[in-house]
């Protein structure tokens, strides 16, 4: 009983962690249309939130352990159930960008201390990556789960009404709800080598593993792929309303099914891998992500909005579209657990942080230009320049099989 009670702390703080984290391509529309700004300053909501993730993680993850899992999380918990309450009452964007600066502390909280209790939670490998896996699925069960609950603020009559921040309100109690389960559960303590590391070590020890070729490949193929699938995941509300002239809430509904097909992409390539090799299949879903993206924009042009009032009166092109989550979602978990995989046990936690690091700057660059070229080229031209990064991926992919192989072999000399 009192590890479940942990396990629905931890799985109900992420939840909520995922609605707020990836609501920011619904803010990103609502702010244009509340606030009356340009997209480039909207897509500096990816930076906010994402750059304060990486930089709180590469600071206080090594403090963490000593200050405790419990007071880390409650820490995070308490700042973001604050910020949700103050943002509808100040009603302006400033206050925006502070929760989401606030969120992105929160979250590098949360991630730290959920990763390393899920280890003390497990007793081998196999708990181990079930337990994860069912708190990622969770997580994912939020993503999807946002897009409706803000959608359901957004008033269609009146788009730009700033009725739509009262989800906050809400928002803070379910944050409020976590906190007491966090206060009750017997969250774990870290173990006494980890609580006595030096934060000097860990930070020279994530420099020193960043210097090596594979550890670089790897780094940049993570920072690409991040930056499509925040580019698109976080513009395409807005694609759907400016360039498929679809209304507001139906802008934001549809978007789900891209958190949707990534989450069912990452089941199904679990269950593909267990026959054929991650590299022609890593190599596939990328070919095909590029293959899309040229085959739907066209359905895209010219398409007018007539009497769209539902989810099935929306043209083609809107569904097609965010099945690019499909081709996508494989590529993240396969490269990290590749990569993990060929480290020694003792490197795997200077690993995650720069894997949180360059995740979190591909995030914001892929967000930040996709704004940009949204506002001073249009919308498909933006989702047309996706394109770069795709090859990018490709060619990382080919360097990352060669020089694993280089390495595997050294290392059996």
């Amino acid at each position: 009983m009192p590890r479940l009670l942990v396990i629905a702390a931890i799985a109900a703080s992420y939840f909520a962690f995922a609605i707020l984290l990836n609501s920011v391509g619904t803010v990103i529309l609502q702010s244009i249309n509340t606030f009356d700004i340009s997209k480039p300053e909207a897509a500096t909501l990816e930076g906010y939130k994402d750059l304060t993730i990486a930089f709180v993680s590469f600071l206080v993850a090594s403090f963490v352990p000593r200050l405790g899992y419990k007071v880390a999380m409650l820490a995070a918990l308490l700042l973001v159930t604050a910020a949700c309450l103050i943002t509808p009452v100040v009603s302006e964007f400033v206050a925006i960008k502070a929760l989401f600066a606030c969120i992105g502390a929160g979250f590098a909280l949360i991630k730290v201390s959920v990763y390393a209790m899920v280890g003390l939670l497990s007793s081998d490998t196999r708990s181990h990556s079930s337990l994860l896996n069912t708190i990622e699925g969770i997580f994912m069960v939020g993503v999807l789960s946002g897009y409706w609950i803000f959608s359901a603020f957004v008033d269609p009559l009146n788009p730009g009404s700033p009725v739509w921040m009262n989800v906050y309100y809400w928002l803070a109690a379910l944050l409020a709800i976590n906190v007491l389960l966090v206060c009750v559960a017997p969250v774990p303590s870290a173990d006494e080598k980890v609580r006595e590391q030096s934060a000097i070590a860990a930070f020279t020890g994530m420099l020193k593993l960043a210097y090596q070729p594979l550890v670089i490949i790897f780094v940049v193929s993570i920072f690409l792929y991040v930056l499509i699938e925040q580019g698109i995941g976080s513009w395409l509300p807005t694609f759907n309303n400016e360039v498929l002239h679809l209304p507001v809430d139906i802008s934001v509904q549809i978007t789900s099914l891209f958190a949707l097909s990534i989450a069912v992409g990452r089941l199904a390539a679990g269950q593909v891998l267990r026959f054929i090799n991650w590299f022609p299949f890593l190599l596939g879903c990328a070919v095909l992500m590029g293959g899309l993206i040229i085959i739907t924009l066209p359905m895209a042009e010219g398409h007018q909005a007539t009497g769209i009032t539902q989810l099935s009166d929306a043209p083609l092109a809107a569904f097609i579209l965010p099945m690019i989550g499909l081709l996508m979602a494989p590529l993240y978990p396969i490269l990290n657990s590749v990569m993990l995989s060929a480290l020694d046990s003792h490197k795997q936690a200077a690993m995650t942080g720069l894997i949180v690091v360059f995740s979190a700057l591909g995030g914001t660059t892929g967000s930040v230009i996709t704004g940009y070229l949204f506002e001073h080229m249009g919308g498909q031209h933006a989702f047309y320049m996706q394109l770069v990064p795709v090859v990018g991926i490709i060619a990382a992919i080919f360097l990352f099989r060669q020089v694993s192989q280089k390495d595997q072999t050294a290392s059996a000399v």
